[in-house]
């Protein structure tokens, strides 16, 4: 929250500490996100493309995820990133 920008190729990483449903929103956010979820074996399970700064609207996981990773809007396209794809990370296993 309080984001009012973020270098490209810098991000948040929000770490459960183990897979479980989650939600995040934009309230007191200022700039559009993209919000990778990550479950526990480094699988990207949704992304939400450029959250709408500023809402209060819920941005569910839709699945048990261990971490999600905010970057810059836009950036999982510029990037080609997609559901599916595997990130890796001291965090992560199987990968």
């Amino acid at each position: 929250m309080f984001v009012k920008s973020l270098p490209e190729g810098q991000g948040m990483l929000f770490d459960f500490k183990r897979d479980q449903p989650v939600s995040f929103w934009m309230h007191n956010t200022y700039i559009p996100l993209d919000m990778l979820f990550i479950a526990g074996d480094g699988r990207i399970m949704r992304i939400a493309e450029n959250a709408k700064p500023l809402s209060d609207a819920l941005i569910p996981s839709q699945y048990p995820v261990r971490a999600v990773l905010e970057v810059i809007g836009g950036t999982a396209e510029k990037l080609g990133i997609h559901s599916g794809d595997h990130v890796s990370g001291s965090i992560f296993g199987g990968h």
